[in-house]
């Protein structure tokens, strides 16, 4: 398995949006617009490979002069739970430590919380409804 970053508008980036679509959105009825979509060529694109074919992704975008947030996060259903996931968030921690930014929060859905605080990620948030489905704020100071 390969990690990298990707360039926004790429045949990659489109497979991020199909893997992203079908595991994220389409299961609650929803899509992308293309507005959605031109916002994110200033997103750090983040995706596992093996081969050519994509098994996770994730994004981050600037949130403050010192955070970054993490955005649609997905692995493969029948991948998850094999460190794939966990390599991703790996990445994306030292790609923003790199950039120096010092923390990343995300809206994390309560079905991934346990995962996220096995990566050190705290609750900071009283559950919310975003898409439809509970979330919670998550953050990780990035030492």
């Amino acid at each position: 398995m390969g990690l990298k970053q990707i360039d926004h508008g790429t045949p990659e980036y489109d497979q991020m949006v199909a893997l992203r679509n079908n595991l994220l959105r389409k299961p609650l009825g929803l899509g992308f617009d293309e507005e959605e979509l031109k916002q994110e060529k200033d997103h750090l694109l983040i995706a596992a490979f093996d081969e050519d074919e994509m098994l996770g992704c994730c994004m981050l975008c600037k949130a403050t002069e010192d955070t970054l947030k993490l955005r649609q996060m997905a692995v493969l259903d029948n991948l998850q739970g094999k460190g794939i996931g966990a390599s991703i968030m790996n990445f994306a921690e030292n790609l923003a430590r790199d950039k120096g930014y010092k923390k990343i929060m995300m809206h994390a859905r309560d079905t991934a919380i346990g995962f996220y605080e096995k990566l050190g990620y705290k609750i900071t948030s009283d559950e919310f409804i975003e898409v439809n489905v509970p979330h919670h704020v998550m953050e990780k100071i990035l030492i």
